[in-house]
Formats: C-alpha cells, structure tokens, sequence
C-alpha cells in the first residue's frame, strides 16, 4: 500500500462528512430560498399562501434533487 492510499484511507470520513453536510445544507437552503420568494410574492401580490405553498414545494423539489444527484454521483 503506497502512500497516497493510505492517506486516502485516513481521509475517507472527512470526505463522507463533507458530503453529507454539504446535502443538508443544500437542502435547507433550497427550501428555504423556495419559502422566502412565496413569502415576498404573496405580500406583494396578495394572494395570501398560494405562492408561498408553490414555491415551497418547488424548494422542496430543487433540494431533492440536489440530493438525489449527490448520492447518484458518489454511487460511481
């Protein structure tokens, strides 16, 4: 075993941990972009929780997505 896999080897549970912070993170922040411009729209448009609801849900979707196409990635 060389060198570079052994480092490899040391650095395997950084990397995992960075990944998954990385899918939360992205997953809240998606979210919560997707509440914020319903919030703004509906105050300014005065449709009361139906652009908040949409847009929440395409935040929701945007998040997983992200998520499915991390995990897709690591599985190659």
């Amino acid at each position: 075993m060389s060198e570079d896999d052994n480092k490899k080897g040391k650095l395997k549970p950084f990397k995992d941990l960075y990944l998954i912070s990385m899918v939360g993170i992205q997953l809240v922040v998606s979210i919560l972009v997707g509440l914020i411009i319903g919030i703004y729209l509906d105050s300014k448009f005065g449709t009361s929780p139906i652009l908040t609801l949409i847009f929440l849900l395409f935040g929701i979707g945007a998040g997983y997505i992200n998520f499915f196409r991390v995990f897709r990635g690591e599985q190659k």
